[in-house]
């Protein structure tokens, strides 16, 4: 399993869009996976996103 962890110190309330580039190397059709969210010194505040899949041609 591979996973990209950010940490922040503070988030405010908000709507906040991350983005990283990445590098394909493989044709073919992947899963994302969903993208998780948590806060670790109260993780019942947590929210997560559907996955998509992608179409590497």
């Amino acid at each position: 399993m591979l996973a990209t962890h950010f940490f922040f110190n503070q988030i405010n309330k908000g709507t906040y869009v991350l983005e990283y580039d990445i590098r394909v190397n493989n044709i073919g059709e992947f899963s994302n996976g969903i993208t998780t969210i948590q806060s670790m010194y109260a993780p019942e505040f947590t929210s997560h996103t559907k996955g998509i899949r992608v179409k590497v041609q």
